[in-house]
């Protein structure tokens, strides 16, 4: 298969001249314009193609051999035939598990679990909710403990992702029908419908790749801070803890255990603050809601798009084209999202540290390796911030973790972790930057709240009774019926 994308484009050692004697042959349609598979252009200025275009076909498949060709033409369909969301989500699907079998850039491919290292990753996460129980007040979250093949954690994430990218997809796939001046949108119905399925098609090509290349570098299902895997299901990659591990001069028993306590400290995280998945999601989809596409850039695409050369869609989702918009509304939004990023990845920093500090001698300089790490991101992150305007890193993961570490030295460990209670209860981006103020200051209990507004909920009628009662001792001091 050729690894241009979906298998086609004019290869670079094809002569530019390669395809001159067809385009001097009148029967070909040479002179009259491009020869349009696709059934529309514009007469007289090369369609959407390069001036003079011939037979598109023959310029994207030419140099493809029989079997190529037919993948192509099955690729090429596929992309111009969804209708579904802002995302073909499929496609998406086919190119990370395509990625991931294509094995990472240090040579690694991808295997099949086995017996042992399932084994092994059980019983790292067994141990590792003993060691959590000190550290925290919250219970094991994990109700299994699995180890995955860089396959299959494409197939367990997929979803998340889909949730996390579809607000902002969306945005582009309605810019590529309005970016068509108003003339031509009543007339190009065809194209516009072609557009936004090329559109989903090299936007799930895209997310594919980078979700791909993220299998072959995450250690476990939670290692951006969001909750990728399914819910209750501790999840780590035995290949990817062992490349991890490689050249840190750890014992690989060491490196899975600590790796094993960060992902235990998401699971009971997400499992015991019901509130914190939605609230994450939230914030994502609030940043992304205030993303303006560059119209500017899109309508260039979309104006010099050339039927021979489809991967310029794909181009210009790689060069980005998405800009927060610089209000008060959307620095606020994205104030908030990377607040409660540091703070689900402080707090895990801090109980983990706790954790192993007094069993592992390893456990400073895994601390920092993977603090480094978070705080930098791999290549399939920046794919990820160029595709999606976002970054999804903890800015202020340091100042998060001294902040829970503090709380647990004023309040104990309960008082720390009794802040989860409520989001109103939570640490701000101000109180990140005076963690003492904000450890010693009087917190506001809204279980006390809680209890009260829940109690006279389950008493409706109590407040009607009391209300009559007070009505008819004023009817009858005034001599009236009690109505008002």
């Amino acid at each position: 298969m050729s690894d241009t994308p979906f298998g086609f484009g004019l290869p670079p050692e094809e002569p530019d001249d390669g395809d001159e004697g067809k385009k001097k042959d009148p029967q070909s349609g040479g002179g009259q314009g491009p020869a349009n598979p696709f059934g529309f252009g514009v007469p007289g200025a090369g369609g959407f193609g390069a001036p003079g275009a011939d037979n598109p076909f023959a310029a994207m498949f030419g140099s493809l051999n029989p079997t190529d060709l037919g993948a192509a033409f099955q690729q090429l369909g596929q992309m111009l035939s969804y209708e579904g969301g802002p995302v073909n989500w499929d496609m998406a699907k086919q190119i990370a598990r395509q990625t991931v079998s294509q094995g990472t850039p240090g040579g690694s491919k991808d295997a099949s679990v086995g017996p042992a290292d399932r084994k092994a990753v059980e019983d790292a996460v067994r141990l590792a909710d003993l060691w959590l129980d000190d550290a925290t007040s919250l219970p094991s979250g994990a109700h299994t403990a699995v180890a995955w093949s860089r396959a299959e954690w494409v197939e367990a994430t997929l979803p998340a992702w889909q949730e996390l990218v579809d607000p902002v997809a969306e945005r582009v796939g309605n810019a590529m029908g309005d970016v068509l001046p108003e003339e031509m949108q009543a007339m190009a119905g065809p194209l516009i419908g072609m557009m936004r399925s090329m559109g989903g098609a090299m936007f799930g090509t895209q997310i594919g790749q980078a979700v791909g290349v993220l299998a072959g570098e995450v250690v476990g299902s939670s290692d951006i801070g969001l909750p990728l895997g399914p819910a209750g299901r501790a999840a780590l990659l035995p290949l990817n803890i062992e490349t991890f591990g490689k050249d840190l001069g750890i014992s690989q028993e060491e490196v899975r255990l600590y790796l094993a306590l960060r992902e235990a400290a998401h699971q009971r995280l997400f499992a015991h603050v019901p509130w914190l998945r939605s609230h994450l999601f939230g914030a994502v989809d609030g940043y992304a809601r205030g993303i303006k596409v560059d119209t500017a850039k899109l309508e260039d695409v979309v104006g010099q798009f050339d039927p021979q050369n489809p991967e310029q869609l794909q181009e210009a989702l790689q060069q980005g084209m998405f800009q927060p918009e610089d209000t008060p509304e959307q620095k606020a939004a994205l104030a908030r999202l990377e607040t409660a990023l540091a703070l689900v990845e402080g707090w895990v920093d801090a109980v983990v540290h706790t954790a192993a500090k007094p069993r592992l001698s390893s456990a400073d300089a895994l601390r920092e390796t993977l603090r480094r790490r978070r705080a930098s991101g791999g290549p399939a992150e920046q794919t990820f911030a160029t595709l999606i305007g976002l970054e999804l890193r903890p800015r202020r993961l340091r100042d998060a973790s001294r902040l829970w570490a503090s709380l647990t030295d004023a309040r104990g460990v309960d008082g720390r972790d009794a802040l989860w209670a409520h989001p109103d209860m939570l640490p701000t981006a101000t109180d990140l930057d005076d963690p003492d103020g904000f450890v010693h200051r009087e917190q506001i209990d809204f279980s006390e709240l809680d209890k009260m507004l829940g109690e006279a909920a389950d008493k409706p009628d109590l407040r009607k009774k009391d209300e009559g009662e007070d009505r008819g001792r004023d009817g009858g001091e005034g001599g009236g019926d009690g109505t008002e």
